[in-house]
């Protein structure tokens, strides 16, 4: 019976398909630093200049419209990590971009004030 009810649970997550994947550092730096992905700093212009982590461009979540137009740009078929200050600016970012059908999302959840503190 247990066997069973473990096959049913392990097969129905299988069937779940997660767009949206919180990451950590370590795993930032091994997938994404010095590789050829997509990579968006979520933050304001102002931020960004101030510092940002390498290779990421910018595009500033806080007009959301504009937000929408410029990040539809990149390709939604492939991989795209996305960074806010501390998490909350690219949380709401990756709902955007779901519901825009982006199909695998990566949020590093640490954000600058991780990554500056390195």
């Amino acid at each position: 019976m247990l066997l069973l009810l473990l096959i049913i649970f392990t097969s129905c997550n299988s069937q779940v398909d997660k767009k949206i994947n919180v990451i950590d550092l370590p795993t930032l730096k091994q997938e994404v630093i010095g590789k050829d992905v997509q990579f968006v700093d979520v933050r304001t212009e102002n931020e960004y200049q101030a510092g940002h982590i390498d290779d990421a461009v910018n595009i500033d979540i806080s007009n959301e419209t504009n937000f929408k137009n410029k990040i539809q740009e990149l390709d939604k078929n492939k991989p795209i990590y996305i960074y806010c200050h501390s998490g909350g600016r690219s949380n709401k970012a990756s709902k955007i971009m779901e519901e825009l059908g982006f199909t695998t999302i990566y949020d590093f959840s640490g954000g600058w004030s991780t990554w500056s503190r390195q």
